[in-house]
């Protein structure tokens, strides 16, 4: 499994488990990040999520379509409207951007996403990623990141808390929509690109 526990990959007594624990430290892998919820029915046009994520509108649109990472609060439907990320949606997007750049591969990537889509939002915040550059592994505790950096499995880490508030930080200066759904009995969806479209042409 490309995406597993850092638990029973552990060498308790390696001796080089205080230079991996002073280099956890270092890094800011140690899970001391406090974080906030995130808004509710909040959604974030994709510009927006580029932006915070840091990555090309081209790598949205293909991570979309591929089913790599999906706007959770609004799908597109059609050429006219818009897609909307949820801050989760924008936190999986940088972590994937994060281990596009250090060389993992789209299907390890994709085997992480999932496991962190099955993960509650507070969970997330809890959980270090680390990689040898090859396989990714999930820590969720501060034994587990150490055990790997000891043992030399753990390359880089990203600790998902950090991710959390970098996101939080981008998204404070940036444009957010409330989500409105289709079944609200609003006509007027004023959400949808179409329909203002219609109203300026027929005004």
């Amino acid at each position: 499994m490309a995406v597993s526990s850092g638990e029973g990959k552990a060498h308790s007594e390696h001796p080089d488990r205080h230079v991996a624990s002073q280099r956890a430290g270092e890094q800011g892998l140690l899970f001391d990040t406090q974080v906030s919820a995130p808004p509710e029915n909040v959604g974030y046009r994709g510009p927006t999520a580029c932006s915070a994520a840091g990555i090309t509108y081209r790598q949205l649109d293909y991570w979309a379509r591929t089913q790599l990472v999906e706007p959770s609060v609004r799908a597109a439907h059609g050429s006219g409207s818009q897609r909307l990320y949820g801050f989760r949606d924008i936190l999986v997007l940088k972590v994937v951007k994060r281990l596009l750049d250090t060389g993992v591969s789209l299907q390890q990537i994709r085997t992480a996403v999932t496991h962190l889509r099955d993960r509650g939002v507070h969970d997330l915040a809890q959980i270090t990623l680390m990689s040898d550059g090859v396989s990714v592994y999930e820590c969720t505790s501060a034994d587990e990141v150490v055990d790997l950096l000891a043992g030399g499995q753990g390359v880089f880490g990203i600790a998902l808390g950090r991710v959390w508030q970098e996101v939080e930080g981008s998204l404070a200066e940036l444009p957010a929509e409330r989500a409105v759904h289709d079944d609200d009995g609003d006509d007027s969806h004023p959400h949808d690109e179409l329909a203002r479209r219609r109203v300026r042409r027929s005004g």
